[in-house]
């Protein structure tokens, strides 16, 4: 599988997001370089599950506006 990548400025947000977490509700400590191993960790083992979740909701979607679609145009179909 390719793995998931990040723009470098999404990535430096996640990780100050991160640290400022374990600052606040663990009150830890948590260093930049451990931040962005924990970052790249979840996104090597848990972003693939987060990412098939999402493609299934929006093949879900799809397939819901499509047979609403389908209803429609039954609907206008006329006798003959």
């Amino acid at each position: 599988m390719i793995p998931i990548k990040l723009p470098r400025e999404e990535k430096e947000r996640i990780i100050e997001s991160l640290i400022s977490y374990y600052q606040l509700e663990r009150s830890e400590e948590l260093g930049s370089i451990g931040a962005e191993q924990i970052v790249d960790f979840m996104l090597r083992e848990i972003a693939p599950y987060v990412y098939n979740r999402a493609i299934h909701d929006a093949r879900q979607v799809v397939l819901e506006k499509s047979a609403s679609l389908e209803e429609e145009l039954y609907a206008l179909e006329r006798k003959v």
